[in-house]
């Protein structure tokens, strides 16, 4: 799955196009590397992703095309 759609079914990020436009910004980086949307997310990825000061870390634990809202946490798990 491409990683623009991830963050918006994950809910980590609200909609694509800001999920888009974050990955166009150099913001999100992809095991250590920054990444494009297009990118293939994987289990086992860890994803960064900066909003302004604060930095998000997570690290992929599933990948589905669709969850419903209250499952969204189930996708990825929170990490420092």
């Amino acid at each position: 799955m491409r990683l623009d759609k991830y963050l918006k079914v994950s809910r980590l990020i609200k909609r694509r196009t800001i999920a888009n436009e974050a990955c166009d910004a150099g913001r999100v980086t992809v095991n250590g590397k920054t990444a494009r949307a297009s990118y293939d997310v994987k289990v086992g990825d860890e994803i960064e992703i900066a909003f302004g000061n604060k930095t998000l870390k997570a690290r992929v634990l599933k990948v589905a095309e669709t969850v419903k809202k209250d499952d969204a946490g189930d996708l990825f798990e929170l990490y420092e």
